[in-house]
């Protein structure tokens, strides 16, 4: 079987684990905060299925989104309808993104962006980010370390049961593949499995990779690429310099 990329079954999980508003501490209203004095168009790359995107088109602002992942499109084209909402909605890989439209913010809450698993392919994704901003547009988005999970390669490190408004019932077992400190990368593959009255009704298999940057490194990064007035918060309280391994670092950045 080979691997999806947040595929269905991934998808109804995620629908059920980070519904619509669901928030990671004050992330939410810190961006809308943030975003106040933005009267044109945003982009959030990496959207999902809409749980951050439309509590900033409720909000008032006028925020397009990105994704690979069709599924996950999918599944916030159908929550948007539900809210009367209708917003830009583009499947595209953000490593090839090539759009007409400029934005005055581009945005990749929760850490997105270390998903990202090769290092040069991040670095052209900030290029292609930088080039779809307006001048003096701004670039926010959060990163984290990864928890102390650096175990026996091979182990099961995380078994979940999630049950689905129909009756389904999706399991997921996290396998720890590989753990590298020097890389800066640990990959885990997920198996998805949903069952139906006892019955095994559909698997999914995801590789599951994260990148990690340190703090002063991914500002260098930032102003390498050519962005200016590098600002970084810990856990939503703009300007916080970070003190912790386990806060939440957010990067706002101009071009």
């Amino acid at each position: 079987m080979s691997f999806s990329y947040y595929g269905e079954l991934c998808t109804e999980v995620y629908d059920i684990t980070k519904p619509v508003g669901h928030s990671f501490g004050e992330e939410i209203p810190y961006y809308i905060e943030r975003l106040k004095s933005c009267k044109g168009p945003i982009l959030e790359a990496m959207v999902g299925s809409g749980r951050f995107l439309i509590p900033l088109l409720e909000a008032g602002y006028h925020v397009e989104g990105v994704d690979y992942s069709a599924d996950m499109l999918l599944s916030c084209r159908e929550r948007c309808l539900e809210r009367g909402l209708a917003p830009l909605l583009y499947e595209a890989d953000i490593k090839e993104l090539s759009m007409t439209q400029r934005y005055e913010a581009i945005l990749i809450p929760a850490g997105s962006f270390q998903l990202i698993e090769e290092r040069n392919e991040a670095m052209e994704v900030l290029k292609r980010l930088y080039e779809h901003l307006e001048p003096g547009g701004r670039l926010i988005l959060d990163l984290f370390l990864p928890e102390a999970q650096f175990k026996k390669i091979g182990m099961v490190v995380a078994n979940s049961t999630f049950s689905l408004p129909d009756g389904d019932t999706i399991t997921m077992e996290e396998k720890l593949i590989e753990a590298d400190l020097f890389q800066q990368s640990i990959v885990s593959y997920l198996r998805y499995e949903k069952w139906r009255n006892g019955n095994l009704m559909q698997t999914e298999l995801q590789r599951f990779a994260i990148r990690w940057y340190g703090v002063e490194e991914f500002k260098l990064i930032l102003q390498s690429i050519g962005f200016t007035d590098v600002v970084v918060s810990a856990d939503y309280q703009y300007g916080t310099m970070p003190k912790s391994h386990d806060q939440t670092f957010t990067f706002e950045a101009v071009k």
